[in-house]
């Protein structure tokens, strides 16, 4: 019966994770489709403003706001501007500069290259030598396509500078949004990205004098297609599947909007799609694959004692609200990365838990578990 009953969590984060892709990657294609007379910046500005009045209505009538607090507040402004401004200005911006669609999207799916590099210095962690070896085969790949780009594009080489800042701005919004500490509802967290980011691009479209819309159909068209597709539904699903999946398994996903992308620019747009391309797809995919292999053998964490693990929930103690791990069947489902044995200097959310366990255990909680000993 228990195995029957987690049928339906399975197949509900499977169904997720196609609607992820394929609302992700019409990100891509829109971008492409409207910013072709249109500043990216005035797409942008009535792709978040009217939905930030309609998310804004929704938190009044349901008081999501009032219950989040200003600490929450805070620090999701903060995230959003890196998930969403920056994200989708630079993704924006390198496809009117001529990028395709592909190409951006492939150099989003090297975040988990970048991702196994930056656990060491961020988390203390070691970057095994077969990842080391995926993360090169990656890095390969990328080359290769960007290079079959190239040679076909009238795009000024700086240009494809734009996605990579794209990818480390989402980068960075992961790392922070992972932290337990100033986490809400996945509704709560949109309503507030896409706030700020309205604000701010309001501001910038004013003065640079391109936020006055068209008045063709076609342009509302695809401001409210990427007002609910891919801003509304598919970094809802990015937020849902971070706290379902982790951080890798999620990254792992978005290779698969890079050929999805790919091939729909070609059938879509015209875009070119060589054999080239598609090796540098292939070789993106195996290292990627080696990393996350790798990840996946890392020596499991010691048993630590029930009455010293923390309450709260850590970087992936279940979802970042709190609640405790999600368990299937007997197993805890863990991230890879960011569940891997840490120095402790390295966890500092997780001390506090840790010095107040109820049994004494812990550097810094004799005095307080027991009197010491005359």
């Amino acid at each position: 019966m228990t195995k029957q009953i987690g049928l339906l969590p399975h197949a509900l984060t499977a169904l997720a994770t196609v609607a992820f892709v394929a609302t992700w990657s019409s990100g891509f294609l829109v971008a492409a489709v409207a910013t072709v007379d249109v500043s990216p910046l005035t797409l942008l500005v009535w792709r978040f403003v009217p939905l930030a009045g309609a998310l804004l209505v929704l938190q009044l009538v349901t008081g999501g706001l009032r219950t989040a607090g200003p600490t929450v507040v805070r620090r999701q402004s903060v995230i959003g501007l890196f998930a969403q401004l920056g994200y989708c200005v630079f993704v924006h911006a390198a496809i009117a500069a001529g990028v395709a669609t592909g190409t951006v999207a492939l150099v989003d799916a090297a975040q988990p290259l970048v991702v196994a590099v930056l656990v060491g210095p961020l988390l203390g962690l070691r970057v095994r030598g077969a990842q080391w070896v995926g993360l090169l085969v990656g890095a390969a790949g990328v080359l290769l396509v960007v290079r079959s780009q190239l040679e076909g594009s009238a795009a000024h080489p700086a240009v494809y500078l734009l996605p990579v800042l794209a990818m480390a701005c989402l980068i960075v919004a992961t790392f922070l949004q992972r932290r337990p500490d100033g986490q809400a509802g996945v509704l709560t967290t949109l309503t507030v990205h896409v706030v700020v980011t309205a604000a701010a691009l309001v501001v910038v479209s004013t003065a640079t004098g391109t936020i006055a819309p068209p008045a063709s159909a076609s342009f509302w068209l695809a401001a409210a297609f990427a007002a609910a597709v891919p801003t509304l539904a598919a970094y809802g699903l990015y937020w849902w599947l971070l706290r379902r999946v982790g951080i890798t398994a999620l990254n792992a996903l978005l290779f698969l909007i890079a050929p999805t992308t790919a091939v729909a620019g070609a059938a879509l747009l015209g875009e070119s799609l060589t054999a080239t391309t598609l090796v540098g797809f292939a070789l993106c995919g195996i290292g990627v694959a080696v990393v996350l292999v790798g990840e996946r053998s890392a020596p499991p964490r010691a048993a630590a004692p029930q009455a010293a693990a923390p309450s709260g929930g850590g970087p992936s103690g279940g979802s970042p609200s709190g609640r405790s791990p999600r368990r299937t069947g007997t197993a805890v489902q863990a991230d890879p990365v960011l569940d891997a044995p840490v120095p402790a200097a390295a966890r500092p959310w997780q001390a506090l838990p840790v010095l107040n366990a109820p049994d004494g255990r812990g550097a810094g909680s004799r005095s307080r578990g027991r009197p010491r000993r005359p």
